[in-house]
């Protein structure tokens, strides 16, 4: 019984070890791609697709609807056969316009194979970029914080999205909360606190990143 338990014991504090020798952080993949000019002009090329994909759906129901004023306009005039043609013709257009749609507009169609394969190389790009920090910073894990992976919370001392834009030659302005040189979590530098009596001071620190 002893025996099992310092067994136990061993592994907890085996794992523990473990745990506390690996190096983590975390990285917000969107916001980086998002400042590639790259993805502006995915962006952009995926939105005109859009817009015409979107026109040409447009121009269906526009064509159905002429049908079916033509069609009623006339229906006094038609035979049950001819009714029943005209009919058809409507409905065979409208099947025709709710298949184009989806196959352009749902589940993992045309616009999202379109945005899928523009953004291939760009995701590539950071994943590379993203490969290069972990080996720099000697990081075992690094998690993207923008994906479904679900982080409640973040510290961001831990956050490398500033030095996977350094890498991409993306970020001009120097993060205030990155790691010191030794690769050592560097402390969070404490908020000033104002006297009453003292005149407001200028703002000089970076501006926060919009969330994502």
């Amino acid at each position: 019984m002893k025996k099992g338990a310092l067994l136990l014991l061993l592994h907890f504090a085996l794992i523990t070890t473990t745990a506390v020798a690996q190096k983590f952080g975390h990285v917000d993949m969107e916001f980086v791609a998002s400042k590639m000019p790259e993805f502006q002009k995915a962006q952009t090329e995926s939105d005109r697709f859009s817009e015409k994909w979107a026109k040409d759906i447009q121009d269906k129901y526009t064509e159905i609807e002429r049908m079916q004023k033509a069609y009623l306009a006339e229906e006094i005039l038609l035979t049950d056969d001819l009714k029943r043609k005209r009919q058809n013709e409507i409905t065979d257009k409208e099947r025709e316009a709710r298949e184009y749609n989806n196959k352009i507009f749902g589940f993992e169609g045309l616009l999202f194979q379109k945005k899928k394969e523009m953004m291939k190389p760009i995701l590539e790009t950071v994943g590379k970029a993203m490969e290069k920090v972990c080996a720099k910073r000697k990081l075992d894990y690094l998690f993207d914080k923008s994906s479904d992976f679900v982080i409640v919370y973040s510290n961001p001392q831990h956050d490398y999205t500033d030095y996977v834009l350094d890498e991409l030659g993306l970020n001009k302005v120097a993060s205030n909360n990155k790691l010191d040189k030794t690769g050592v979590n560097a402390p969070a530098t404490p908020p000033q606190i104002p006297d009453a009596d003292a005149k407001e001071p200028k703002n000089n620190s970076k501006t926060t990143k919009p969330k994502q």
